[in-house]
């Protein structure tokens, strides 16, 4: 399924949702370069919450820009395959080797802000992520790498100790949402 059919197909939990699903489908609809970066104002992107088998534990990463402990997830960047994107974006983050799609339908659907921030010496302008979340599956016993250039940490964190490695409020909510649904 492409990426529009599958946002479109998307059964929004919630009236937040529904509006960010309407908004993300005009934007879409009108930007055909959202796939890309090069769309300073929003771009599609895909994040991943990554469950142990018992699904007690998330793997999270500690994200260098925002200096909060994170999802796994990344830009597009031209692949229309947003599920791929995710599992893509997992391996790389995290070193993963083995990673699977709990389901391969869309789990969140979210308008997320980025603050100007630097990344890699270089100015990046505010923009917004137009994030497409997925659930995925990996095992505790796989080793863990960092990846120095996105984070400076992996980590199982329990989900009952999520609250306290999160410092982005806003984040902690998508994270609940998700959760609340599983």
């Amino acid at each position: 399924m492409d990426y529009l059919s599958a946002i479109t197909a998307f059964k929004p939990g919630s009236a937040q949702e529904q509006a960010d699903q309407k908004t993300m489908i005009t934007f879409i609809k009108k930007n055909p370069n959202v796939l890309l970066r090069e769309n300073k104002i929003a771009h599609l992107t895909s994040s991943a919450l990554i469950f142990n088998p018992a699904q007690d534990k998330l793997l999270m990463i500690y994200h260098n820009i925002y200096k909060s402990w994170s999802w796994t997830g990344g830009h597009a960047d031209g692949e229309p395959d947003l599920l791929q994107v995710a599992i893509r974006e997992a391996k790389e983050e995290t070193g993963l080797r083995q990673v699977t799609a709990v389901a391969d339908k869309i789990i969140s659907l979210d308008i997320l802000p980025v603050f100007g921030h630097l990344k890699n010496e270089q100015p990046v302008s505010a923009h917004l992520h137009l994030s497409v979340a997925y659930l995925l599956s990996a095992y505790e016993d796989e080793p863990l790498v960092i990846k120095p250039d996105e984070n400076s940490g992996v980590k199982w964190i329990t989900i009952d100790e999520l609250s306290s490695h999160v410092s982005e409020p806003h984040m902690l909510v998508v994270y609940n949402k998700i959760l609340n649904r599983c």
